[in-house]
């Protein structure tokens, strides 16, 4: 039976160290890559990083790696791999790929070979003389090939990461789960703070926010393709959602608002955080953003105003970075954090960031621009 396993957590372009924090605090080492995070760990850590991390796309467990220039040495490198200590003689293993600089460029045929040679060892070692049945659990393997070198992957999560399932309903260009997080990650906040997303969407960063406020675990109300894996015992699954029931802290007072000039995406942002099982947590409010009023001091605004490329009017969105830069020169102790892709947001908002970080919006090259509040002490 597996003990160990080395696993990947795959990440947005620009999020990698943010994952990185999150694996570290479950209490494993890392090394990172670009676009992913490594770490051996045992079998429980699937259960726990499924359940727990928040910023990454999906948990991958590592097979294999090996050097391949041919297809003969792509078939062979597979098939001494132990597929059976992972996949079930009834499992369903459908093959997906990828390659890049590779003298194996055909990727179709990448994926028929590795099929093949993963069938050829359970055949051998299950004592199969027909077909592999494959009407068991889902087991999906990815060979990525780069300059030749060959990775072998099983996704443990099915679902990425990025659906938590509350997420019913949503507007034209909605914001990742994972990316909301990212995006709180990178800030100080602490759930003590006021929180205010002034232009909400469906809801994504007011509902990571009371998610991370409360401390529950993003994956609590999902299932993952790995729960079905007969390696993966159900104690250790019974174990990591215990450990999620124990940590959550549900009497943490919050005070996190989303407001959106339409009244229909605070409608949808209402359904979602019920489905989040937050409840009445997180103030909703229909309103323009030059209504903004902040009672309180030593609080963040974090948002993801409309772009300009994907939502509106160009010069409508210039006129709302203005509103709020308007507004938070009266306001020096709260942080401000906005991602945008909208290249003249300092110019409008009326003051150079006091840091700004590249990263990307799904295909969408966008800055974080970050402005640091001087807190007021004893507030």
């Amino acid at each position: 039976m597996v003990q160990h396993v080395t696993l990947i957590a795959t990440a947005a372009m620009g999020l990698e160290s943010v994952v990185a924090n999150e694996i570290k605090e479950l209490g494993y080492e890392v090394r990172v890559e670009n676009g992913k995070v490594i770490f051996d760990a045992p079998v429980s850590a699937i259960p726990r990083c499924n359940l727990w991390i928040r910023t990454g796309d999906r948990i991958k467990l590592l097979v294999g790696e090996f050097e391949a220039t041919s297809f003969d040495a792509l078939f062979e490198g597979t098939k001494a791999l132990p597929w059976e200590s992972f996949i079930t003689e009834d499992g369903q293993f459908p093959v997906i790929g990828k390659s890049v600089k590779s003298k194996l460029y055909s990727v179709p045929d990448c994926q028929a070979i590795v099929k093949k040679a993963i069938a050829e060892r359970l055949k051998l070692k299950y004592g199969l003389a027909s077909k592999m049945p494959e009407t068991g659990a889902l087991y999906r393997v990815e060979v990525a090939i780069l300059k030749d070198k060959v990775s072998l992957t099983m996704d443990t999560s099915g679902s990425g990461l990025h659906k938590r399932g509350y997420r019913i309903g949503q507007g034209d260009a909605p914001l990742k789960e994972t990316m909301a997080a990212a995006l709180l990650k990178l800030t100080n906040w602490k759930p003590e703070y006021p929180l205010i997303d002034p232009f909400c969407g469906s809801g994504s960063i007011a509902i990571e926010a009371a998610l991370i406020g409360q401390n529950i675990a993003p994956g609590f109300n999902r299932d993952f393709a790995s729960q079905n894996w007969g390696f993966v015992k159900n104690n250790y699954w019974d174990e990591a959602f215990e450990e999620a029931e124990d940590k959550a802290n549900y009497d943490q007072k919050l005070q996190i608002t989303g407001s959106d000039i339409d009244h229909n995406m605070i409608k949808i942002s209402k359904e979602n955080a019920r489905e989040a099982g937050l409840g009445d947590l997180i103030a909703w409010k229909q309103m323009q953003v030059r209504d903004l009023f902040l009672r309180k001091e030593n609080g963040y605004i974090i948002s993801n105003p409309p772009y300009g490329e994907r939502i509106g009017d160009r010069k409508e969105i210039a006129e709302m970075h203005k509103d709020l830069g308007a507004i938070m020169k009266n306001h020096p102790s709260w942080s401000v954090y906005i991602i945008t892709a909208y290249e003249e947001f300092e110019k409008n908002y009326g003051q150079k960031a006091t840091k700004k970080r590249k990263l990307f919006n799904g295909f969408i090259r966008t800055d974080y621009y970050q402005y640091f509040g001087k807190k007021v002490e004893g507030r």
